[in-house]
């Protein structure tokens, strides 16, 4: 089960430290608007449904605190094949095409204990910052 802040679900971006700083930064800075997950590792493993649109969720930074709220505005579930260059743009972490964002995520979720296939189901999710 994903913790709760003020009964709202928390998103959490990548992995503890330089990366998860570098990703919530990103998110505040309103370069990234959209974030992947794995539905067996990121969903059902932790017994929690997929974000609905309009859907409000607490952002973290790497202490666990509170950095921002942020609304879905978009909620996708796509084969891992099949994730469009707009989306992956729309991450703001730089990939230089649709193959280095495979390659990336799949070296990630590989470091988690989850081989990915052509046919895994990504939660393809856009988002918005609220004001505070």
């Amino acid at each position: 089960m994903w913790p709760r802040i003020d009964g709202r679900r928390v998103l959490a971006l990548g992995t503890p430290g330089k990366i998860r700083t570098w990703l919530t930064d990103l998110t505040l800075s309103g370069a990234k608007t959209a974030t992947a997950g794995l539905l067996p590792l990121d969903y059902e493993t932790e017994g929690e449904e997929v974000e609905h649109v309009g859907e409000h969720l607490i952002l973290v930074n790497d202490a666990g605190e509170k950095a921002a709220t942020i609304e879905i505005t978009s909620v996708e579930l796509v084969p891992f094949a099949e994730v469009p260059w707009e989306f992956a743009e729309a991450e703001g972490e730089g990939y230089t095409s649709i193959e280095d964002w495979r390659e990336t995520h799949r070296r990630y979720w590989s470091s988690q204990g989850y081989e990915v296939t052509d046919a895994s189901p990504i939660v393809c999710l856009h988002y918005r910052l609220l004001p505070p």
